[in-house]
């Protein structure tokens, strides 16, 4: 019961600090706080039954509440205030979050968990890999088709517009141009996951997914999309690094998996082209065991722009 109730004051901590922030006017640090929480709670909820210490209702209600997590998330950048998810409905939830081990109500606002593909931990998917392929026509959890595409949708990803400027601060936007693999064609619905990660591997900012990749040709898998970084290039711990994960859709194992990772260190950010090496999966957000993903030439290519009041 302590891990319990020591996830559920996490939980909770979390949830209070983005209502704060959200009642304070600190939107950016409000979608922060929503979109690292509502993170969890799918993680949460889509656990399987023997890792999980909560019930399968109370997991649903759990997906439930990240589900309005990144409903208010959404309505915080959006211009259209008539039909947002308003902070008043999203404090209704912190009692039952709360009290979810007790919750037996109706939940109060008519939404669904995230119906989200697997997503698999690093190191999750290595063991996997090895496993004999299973048979075509999805024996077990269905067929590939029985996972939605990512959400809030696999064709718009979850890119976050730039922040307001601040004199003398510096933001950075990095267009993602294209990335090269062996195997570039095979790749099925590939987008990339861009983080900021502090020395010990710990988010600073909201996790990024672009939309799915343009084309892919040749041994290119051509994205052409611009990330609006976060935080200010000034207010990066020192240590931080900007990581660049490559996803992409495994039908016979139906689950989305990392291929390899890339990232660049403050040092590197600076206007312009700039290209860097691929790493062996899983990502290493600590950097300390990397290995090339391949000694061919093939590497992800980026241009950085910094704006300065």
């Amino acid at each position: 019961m302590g891990d319990i109730n020591k996830t559920l004051h996490k939980w909770h901590a979390s949830f209070s600090k983005g209502t704060d922030f959200d009642s304070w006017g600190q939107l950016v640090e409000a979608i922060d706080e929503y979109q690292i929480l509502a993170r969890q709670l799918q993680k949460e909820a889509q656990s399987s039954a023997n890792s999980s210490d909560f019930t399968e209702d109370q997991k649903k209600t759990i997906g439930k509440i990240a589900t309005c997590l990144e409903l208010r998330s959404a309505a915080l950048q959006s211009n259209q205030s008539e039909e947002a998810f308003k902070l008043e409905d999203l404090k209704r939830l912190e009692t039952i979050l709360s009290n979810i081990l007790t919750f037996n109500k109706e939940f109060p606002f008519d939404v669904q968990p995230v119906p989200l593909r697997r997503i698999l931990a690093p190191g999750e998917e290595e063991n996997l890999e090895v496993e004999v392929e299973e048979e075509e026509g999805g024996a077990g959890m269905g067929s590939p088709d029985a996972f939605p595409a990512r959400v809030p949708g696999a064709i718009q990803g979850t890119l976050l517009p730039r922040l307001p400027s601040e004199p003398g601060m510096t933001l950075l936007t990095i267009k993602i141009e294209k990335i090269g693999l062996k195997d570039a064609g095979q790749c099925i619905d590939p987008y990339m996951t861009v983080s900021v990660k502090d020395i010990n591997g710990i988010d600073l900012t909201p996790v990024q997914d672009t939309p799915m990749a343009l084309r892919k040709e040749d041994m290119y898998v051509h994205f052409n999309v611009e990330i609006e970084i976060q935080k200010h290039v000034e207010k990066l711990t020192k240590g931080a690094a900007i990581f660049f994960e490559f996803k992409h859709y495994k039908p016979k194992k139906r689950f989305t998996s990392t291929k390899c990772f890339a990232f660049m260190e403050q040092d590197e950010i600076k206007s312009g082209q700039m290209v860097i090496e691929l790493y062996k999966k899983p990502t290493d957000f600590k950097r300390k065991k990397l290995q090339l993903l391949t000694k061919k030439p093939l590497y992800l290519h980026l241009h950085q722009t910094l704006h300065k009041e």
